[in-house]
């Protein structure tokens, strides 16, 4: 497998996400319970470029994820973070006034910056994504998530580092082979609710 092509020199990304939540944290009890589905919103940049910022929606339906996204300029990603939602207009994508719509019926606001390093391998066939996040933090300095400038809390134990397998289709038999790792279990794993129990 190739490493994607928007790592950096160290053959990896930084990725900054903030996450949303109601005031009842219905997503992060959605999250210890199961639901199913189950949704959230997040505002996410990468490699410490907050000139490009991206509004998503990540679904989970039986146990397989959904993401939902679109690019907000930076003005539009201040208004947020200040409690004030972009007006909605005809120029907007679908998914953009989706999301900045449910934002707001569902009284959504930041909850919990989680900050993690990427290196992300990619093969054609089945659009396979196999990925390793490491350096986990949390962070409760909301104001700042934008500078990257915030105090960040450690989640994981030095050396320890998330794996995913992502496909679309089928995962093909020579990279099944090669997680067949002994004692390997397939499990769930939430950063939102890692990075949010330190702060409970």
């Amino acid at each position: 497998m190739l490493r994607d092509s928007h790592v950096n020199s160290n053959g990896s990304y930084l990725i900054r996400t903030l996450y949303f939540d109601d005031p009842d944290d219905s997503c992060l009890w959605e999250n210890l319970s199961g639901t199913d589905p189950r949704s959230k919103i997040r505002l996410r940049y990468y490699n410490s470029d907050s000139d490009r910022i991206f509004l998503e929606r990540k679904t989970k339906v039986r146990g397989m994820c959904l993401k939902h996204s679109c690019e907000l300029s930076r003005g539009e990603c201040e208004q947020i973070l200040s409690g004030r939602i972009p007006t909605i207009n005809d120029s907007m994508s679908l998914i953009k006034k989706e999301l900045l719509l449910e934002i707001t019926l569902r009284c959504l606001y930041p909850k919990v910056i989680v900050t993690y390093k990427r290196i992300p391998y990619v093969y054609s066939g089945g659009h396979v994504r196999i990925t390793f996040d490491s350096n986990l933090s949390s962070s409760n300095d909301i104001n700042m998530f934008l500078s990257g400038e915030y105090i960040k809390r450690p989640v994981l134990p030095t050396g320890q580092s998330i794996m995913e397998a992502k496909w679309d289709e089928v995962l093909p038999l020579h990279i099944k082979d090669s997680l067949r790792i002994e004692e390997l279990k397939w499990t769930a794993f939430s950063k939102y609710y890692m990075c949010r129990k330190y702060h409970l």
